[in-house]
């Protein structure tokens, strides 16, 4: 099944949100008038997409409409897909090797299982990839990732129960690095957003570490986001750019939701794109990620 099979799939309830509150708005009306526009951007609502993201994307159709000259329902479906395509796109840095990643996000996103699934998307394609479980704040937190790790076929630099400096695992793992000739060098951490002083001067510690023993290598952080949590997704990235820079997001857990509309507000109110997107529990139900691909899907 190939991934656009899998996001049709994945994205069912979204997909059956989106039909039963937007389409069924467009296909009601049999003009195109300022009470259609109203009833889209309640809709919108309604599905996710927040209540700035919604409007600046009706007023965007209303000046379509008037360029255009848009008469029918299916003329304005298509070119509400097109915004959308066009708001959560974005111009992808390509990677340069080696490449060290930074994954951030809460407990319970789905970080571990994001790592392995990312380390088999980077194996597949031909590198070497190394894991290194720096989250040794939360219990078993590392022998999970073992678990990722080997089923990747991966790699794993980890330390014993009371061993607990992030930066020094991430030092071993990157010196290991260097001895393997690893390509990819995915770096997991802790997620305790409640003590942000913390988690800050953690990671604040590792990017140090990084740029001292690595200076070469292409970095890239990205947030893990759980999609079944909808708008407050928002308030996590908000938050987690407080802390560290952040290049992308990865979307776990979009087939268990309705609410995948909130990839538009993400995009439309941070800038940070979604760069990878999960649908399934099996290690290859993740994707990176394509705009006109989920406008396709949405409508």
């Amino acid at each position: 099944m190939g991934f656009f099979e899998k996001l049709k799939s994945g994205m069912k309830k979204t997909r059956d949100n989106i039909q039963e509150k937007i389409v069924s708005v467009l296909n009601s009306f049999t003009r195109i008038d300022e009470d259609l526009m109203d009833e889209l951007e309640e809709a919108l609502i309604l599905c996710d997409v927040g209540a700035a993201t919604s409007m600046k994307l009706v007023d965007r159709l209303r000046g379509r409409i008037k360029s255009e000259g848009l008469r029918s329902a299916e003329d304005v479906k298509n070119a509400l897909k097109d915004e959308i395509a066009k708001l959560v796109d974005f111009e992808d840095v390509p990677d340069r090797f080696p490449k060290v990643m930074l994954i951030v996000g809460v407990n319970g996103v789905g970080k571990t299982t994001s790592i392995g699934k990312i380390a088999n998307l980077y194996k597949k394609a031909g590198k070497n990839v190394l894991i290194a479980a720096a989250d040794t704040f939360r219990a078993a937190a590392s022998e999970q990732l073992e678990i990722w790790a080997d089923r990747a076929g991966v790699p794993i630099v980890m330390y014993g129960q009371g061993q607990n400096d992030p930066a020094a695992v991430v030092y071993d793992a990157l010196d290991s690095a260097k001895h393997r000739g690893s390509d990819v060098i995915i770096i997991d951490t802790a997620g305790r957003l409640h003590n942000k002083v913390n988690l800050m001067n953690e990671l604040l510690k590792i990017s140090r570490v990084i740029d001292r023993e690595f200076p070469e290598a292409q970095r890239e952080t990205l947030i893990v986001l759980d999609a079944t949590t909808g708008q407050n997704a928002l308030t996590q990235v908000k938050k987690f750019s407080e802390i560290v820079h952040t290049d992308g997001i990865i979307l776990t857990k979009l087939d268990g939701t309705a609410k995948g509309g909130m990839v538009l507000a993400i995009k439309d109110e941070t800038g940070i794109p979604v760069k990878y997107i999960g649908v399934g529990e099996g290690i290859d139900d993740l994707e990176r990620f394509n705009g006109q691909e989920f406008a396709d899907t949405l409508l």
